[in-house]
């Protein structure tokens, strides 16, 4: 195998390592849907409410493995990606929890 060989199969070996250590941090799922507040009882809401709290520690779970990843990542490129992907899941989760708590608001006007 000559030396040019050896260093491409050396890199992928490695990308490929990088890749599969970073497959260890499953990306946090958002709850399925938020009860309407208009119509909603209140044991859904509850149910919504725990099923958003759970979302919210299955975030910082990821983004704290991420973070763990990225100081073993080799590159900038690696470590730009890791950031992407906590922020895509952060701002999915301010996204859905802005909408839960409309929907809280609109419960709680009910009385």
């Amino acid at each position: 195998m000559s030396l040019k060989l050896l260093k491409l199969a050396c890199a992928l070996a490695f990308m490929s390592g990088s890749f599969t250590a970073y497959a260890d941090c499953p990306y946090p799922k958002a709850p399925a849907g938020v009860p309407k507040g208009a119509t909603a009882s209140e044991s859904e809401m509850v149910a919504a409410m725990d099923a958003f709290k759970a979302y919210n520690d299955d975030v910082t779970s990821f983004s704290a493995c991420v973070e763990q990843e990225s100081k073993g990542a080799a590159s900038m490129q690696m470590k730009a990606m890791q950031t992407k992907k906590i922020n895509a899941a952060v701002e999915e989760l301010q996204s859905k929890a802005k909408e839960f708590n409309e929907q809280v608001r609109i419960f709680k006007a009910r009385g």
